[in-house]
């Protein structure tokens, strides 16, 4: 039977995952020699058809998870992961083999594997000395990735080469936000959508002329094994503090990419948690990144570029292309406000921190 993504009824539990998944998931586990205990569903993503058991067994407590994404793309991070704490000790969850030495099992059309749950975790402190904390271990991860070949069976997932089909993307989405905003202009959050759309659309186009400008052509001629993985959800739930040092998990969606984007994201959500943007927090960032990983005067140009991004009205707006008579609330019209907000701390401090970088090193 092929796993396929499941609707959750609002009277029934999050946790909910249909029998026949758990029936699957039973025998998979009988390919592992592990004596099982005790089985807790922690997290599940019925949406996309995947989930996470936390299992307590006799060689201690594991995370056995079903991979929502296609097997070949799966076997992708399953390879990375294991190359990390293989060849590069990171302080990575290692995987558990199957009986057979394999590093995961494929059934209901999913990949299926299990790894060593790490007990002594804790999040960092959401404070500067935490934000560099974090900044430090992702330049540290991306360092430790470089190298890496996936399996002869893996697709190759990698990212390097889109950056501008994501900027034109975001440019083109932002006539979709408005043509929507316009045919549901009863809605109480189109107003607000059409009347910064403008500006923000402007923005992205800026910085898609600068980055047809950069270094970004020539760098990209690097081999991905040379640049390493991205993370793609990096952030205090997914580093945290354990034996050690700085623990990364979930790595079910990393990709070859240039590795600041993941340091772009982590800037960026960490100015609107802060509910403004703080020149200090971000040089203090970028410096704790660069011990961990050095930082061209090339990629500090692409970093700053990719911060120009009007990436939190993108990343939140989107939504209203689904379901628009849902999205577009008097909520969503606050939440655009604060965004707009934000948007306007962001500017005088990406100018004051631009030419920090000359060479490499700070200036």
């Amino acid at each position: 039977m092929q796993i396929v993504p499941w609707e959750i009824e609002e009277e029934v539990d999050d946790f909910f995952v249909p029998d026949y998944i758990v029936d699957i998931g039973l025998e998979v586990l009988n390919q592992y020699d592990l004596h099982v205990h005790q089985i807790e569903i922690v997290t599940t993503k019925p949406d996309k058809g995947g989930a996470i058991w936390k299992i307590e067994t006799n060689q201690g407590p594991m995370s056995f998870k079903l991979l929502h994404r296609r097997p070949t793309r799966s076997m992708f991070s399953l390879g990375a992961q294991e190359y990390v704490v293989d060849v590069k000790q990171a302080r990575v969850p290692p995987i558990i083999q199957t009986k057979d030495g394999k590093n995961f099992v494929e059934a209901g059309g999913k990949l299926w594997f299990v790894a060593k749950w790490i007990e002594s975790l804790q999040p960092v402190t959401k404070d500067l000395e935490g934000a560099k904390q974090l900044c430090f271990a992702l330049g540290e991860f991306h360092r430790l990735t470089q190298g890496y070949v996936p399996p002869e069976k893996a697709e190759n997932a990698s990212r390097i080469h889109k950056w501008p089909r994501n900027y034109e993307k975001t440019i083109l989405k932002m006539d979709w936000f408005r043509t929507i905003a316009t045919l549901y202009s009863e809605m109480p959050a189109s107003s607000t959508i059409i009347s910064v759309v403008d500006q923000f659309q402007e923005q992205a186009k800026e910085s898609y002329e600068r980055l047809k400008q950069s270094s970004y052509s020539e760098l990209i001629q690097y081999q991905e094994k040379e640049w390493g993985l991205v993370h793609q959800d990096y952030g205090w739930s997914n580093a945290q503090m354990g034996e050690n040092g700085m623990w990364i998990i979930d790595l079910d969606g990393v990709s070859f990419d240039i590795p600041i984007r993941d340091l772009r994201k982590l800037i960026t959500g960490t100015m609107a948690d802060l509910f403004r943007w703080d020149a200090n927090w971000v040089r203090e960032m970028i410096k704790s990144y660069h011990e961990a990983n050095p930082i061209s005067a090339a990629l500090y140009d692409l970093l700053m570029i990719d911060l120009s991004m009007p990436n939190e009205f993108y990343k939140n707006v989107k939504e209203m292309l689904y379901e628009p008579e849902f999205f577009l609330t008097e909520e969503t019209s606050s939440m655009i406000d604060m965004i707009v907000a934000l948007d306007e701390t962001k500017w005088p401090v990406l100018n004051e921190v631009q030419n920090d970088w000359k060479g490499g090193v700070e200036s």
